[in-house]
């Protein structure tokens, strides 16, 4: 097996890792633990996973990390043998281990459901870092994916170019963002050696074939330089910087160049104590060497956007009996020396975009600066117990369809949020769901890495309980599609009522053969939707439309003439000398003339009336501050007649209208029914609307006058979310 290379501990890894209360024998106990479920079973790779887990242990020892880290790496491979991985692993160790080794595994899961998908890079990138708030998990995805490249290049195995593609898009910028260069320098190389042996290959014939003197050339240079600072009394640092593989691939295919082409196969890098130092150095440097026009960069003077801060120079370097050959020179202090190394100036968007972003990737995008953030508050990190205090990520989570889609949700989602996410009407059919295969109810939290599969119905609606009863519905989207599915219903109701209405007026006048296109015009309305609309919400009153389906100068009929010479010439009675048989309306100074209440006011005793004589249906009663009656009264005036409310034979009463204003909550309506049930109120019917939250209702109830709905009113507004009550 490879082992891996000595470095220096990063400091993020060594502030990250520690432990203080881990037990000193937790890396022995977990292998102890790991060995007999891990000692016949293989990796997807086919190394045996007891070997997998050691390499990753090492990895992770190479960095720096924490005993109780490197256990980890043996606990994850464990939790795949359990039926119960996190009861199993509390009661072995403690809950801190276990929720550990189940967090890297689902990540770890999610890696390998994602693989497949490329297109979905992005996505799965943000997942990873909604994993990150605790960066031992990544170390361990990191650790892993390259102890699985490591074993399968030793033993020459193939690796699925799927897997290869996502270590080297995925997880290496991963790491090379968190400043973790060992890892994230190795994964590319061997991603690389996977995709494109044959280009790798050559690249590394051509380095070896110009190692050797390429070294001694280096050699030199660095003596050269470190000499005549010296005598120029700089104190300065002077590093050769090696350049890997895939690094030199990109810049040829970036800048379209040959391998003799790319000038920081050889680079240097001189560390010196301020900034002034910087710019001595670059003068002794250009008076050494011929400096290449073009090839100049003042980041001190104009840092990058990212932060990162150096002088870079490309010169031609002059070695005894060698070619001339350029060479990358790069002039920083120790501060922003330590910054670009431990991640404070974003090196990873250098490397990734460069000043000319020649591999298509913007370091200045929104995402690039929230993960740029991220990391700083992963840098400062105390105790890896617990998430980042800037929680920066706890907002959202991230979730994958059985198909390996990611579907990012907020915080504390359900399947009901989810459903509506992947599609509105997937979520208008949805009835179950199952979670990393178990069924759950629909208003279970998920959480990051799950997988989630809908049960939905061939046809079928939301429910009205997802809107009124918590947790299962936290996205305001989803919530606003459920709204719409209801106002939608409510709508279509009500033009349909509208519709009806209206065609019975036009069938009674004779007027089927108008076009209900241009009656709505007629009235004002852009379209017959909106007539029907407005008649069915009692906006617009049937009398009103068939006053304009009738010319001004339209003789009245021998019934109306009647009526209207009585009220002319009749001089009025006591109240009690004309009363109708229905509704206990008197017509003053008129005999048996049918009457009925208008539904637009629906008027009750001991309301002020008036009334109106109609075409064929005798007088319409309203109230006298119905708007209605008002404009009935301002148009055709003599039309309107006295009426008085008489005696009832007390059978049944009148229907009034409230109007009700309350919060959504579950049983709202049962909780209204009941109360008047108790008050012995009869309900003649019930509409309710609901919008951004809030209910709204209208009863009409069946009352023997309207000296009762005060108390009515105030003792509905008594009930819990009642905001308001009032006669309609």
């Amino acid at each position: 097996m490879k082992s891996s290379s000595t470095a220096r501990p990063n400091a993020l890894i060594s502030a990250a890792t520690q432990d203080a209360a881990a037990p000193a024998d937790a890396l022995l106990r977990a292998r102890a633990f790991a060995a007999p479920l891990l000692a016949h079973e293989r990796t997807a790779f086919g190394e045996n996973a007891l070997h997998h887990a050691q390499g990753v242990a090492q990895i992770l020892q190479s960095l720096g990390g924490a005993d109780s880290l490197q256990a980890a790496s043996y606990l994850v491979l464990a939790c795949e043998q359990l039926a119960k991985p996190l009861d199993a692993l509390t009661h072995a160790f403690d809950e801190n281990y276990a929720r550990l080794a189940v967090e890297a595994t689902q990540m770890m899961q999610a890696q390998r459901l994602a693989a497949s998908a490329p297109a979905q890079r992005e996505s799965v990138r943000k997942m990873l870092l909604a994993f990150s708030r605790d960066l031992r998990v990544v170390l361990l995805g990191l650790a892993t994916c390259l102890q699985s490249l490591r074993w399968a290049a030793e033993n020459k195995a193939p690796v699925d170019p799927a897997f290869a593609a996502q270590a080297l898009h995925i997880f290496a910028p991963l790491a090379n963002r968190l400043g973790i260069w060992q890892i994230k320098w190795e994964l590319e190389d061997l991603s690389f050696r996977f995709l494109e042996p044959a280009v790798y290959k050559q690249i590394a014939k051509n380095l070896a074939s110009t190692r050797i003197a390429r070294e001694e050339s280096m050699a030199q240079l660095r003596r050269a330089i470190a000499q005549a600072l010296q005598q120029a009394g700089v104190q300065a640092d002077v590093q050769g910087r090696p350049k890997h593989i895939y690094s030199i691939v990109k810049k040829m295919r970036g800048k379209n160049l040959r391998f003799d082409q790319v000038l920081d196969v050889r680079a240097l890098r001189i560390v010196v104590p301020d900034i002034a130092a910087c710019y001595a150095t670059l003068a002794v440097v250009h008076a050494l060497y011929t400096p290449l026009a073009g090839e100049f960069d003042d980041y001190i003077a104009k840092p990058k956007v990212n932060g990162y801060q150096s002088l870079h120079t490309v010169v031609r370097s002059v070695v005894p009996g060698q070619p001339e050959l350029p060479v990358e020179i790069q002039i920083r202090t120790q501060a922003m020396h330590d910054a670009a190394e431990t991640g404070a100036a974003a090196h990873w968007a250098y490397k990734e975009a460069g000043a000319k972003g020649y591999t298509g990737v913007s370091a200045s995008s929104p995402y690039e600066a929230k993960i740029a953030m991220l990391r700083q508050l992963l840098a400062w990190e105390r105790d890896i117990s617990e998430p980042t205090g800037s929680d920066l990520l706890s907002d959202r989570i991230y979730v994958f369809t059985p198909d390996a889609k990611v579907v990012d949700l907020p915080a504390g989602a359900s399947p009901v949020d989810f459903a509506y996410a992947v599609h509105t009407n997937l979520g208008h059919r949805c009835r179950g769901a199952r979670v990393d295969g178990q069924l759950v109810p629909l208003n279970t939290p998920l959480r990051n890495g799950q997988t989630v599969e809908i049960t939905a119905a061939k046809e079928g609606a939301p429910s009205r309980n997802w809107l009124i009863e918590s947790g299962y519905l936290t996205s305001s989207r989803a919530r606003a599609k459920v709204r719409a599915w209801f106002n939608a219903q409510a709508l279509d109701e009500t033009r349909a009522r509208g519709r009806e209405h209206i065609e019975k007026l036009l069938q009674r006048e004779g007027k089927t053969a108008l076009k209900l296109e241009d009656l709505a015009q007629q009235i004002g309305l852009k379209s017959a939707e909106q007539l029907f609309e407005a008649v069915g919400k009692d906006e617009l009153s049937l009398r009103t439309i068939e006053q304009s389906l009738r010319p001004p100068s339209e003789a009245p009929s021998p019934e109306e003439s009647e009526a209207l010479r009585l009220k002319r010439t009749l001089r009025p009675s006591p109240p009690d000398a004309a009363q109708s048989n229905k509704g206990g309306v008197l017509v003053v100074g008129v005999d048996s003339l049918l009457t009925q209440l208008a539904k637009c006011c629906r008027p009750a005793p001991p309301d002020a009336i008036g009334g109106y004589v109609t075409r064929g249906r005798g007088v319409s009663i309203h109230r006298s501050d119905c708007p209605s009656f008002r404009a009935l009264l301002a148009r055709d005036a003599e039309r309107v007649i006295e009426v008085a409310w008489g005696k009832t034979s007390g059978k049944g009463g009148y229907g009034v209208a409230l109007s009700l204003q309350a919060r959504e909550r579950a049983h709202l309506l049962r909780d209204i029914m009941d109360h008047l049930a108790k008050e012995k109120i009869a309900v003649r019917s019930v509409q309710s609307q609901n919008s951004r939250g809030l209910a709204h209702i209208t009863l009409i109830l069946d009352l023997p006058s309207t000296e009762q709905i005060p108390s009515v009113c105030k003792q509905l507004q008594h009930l819990e979310g009642v905001l308001q009550a009032r006669r309609a």
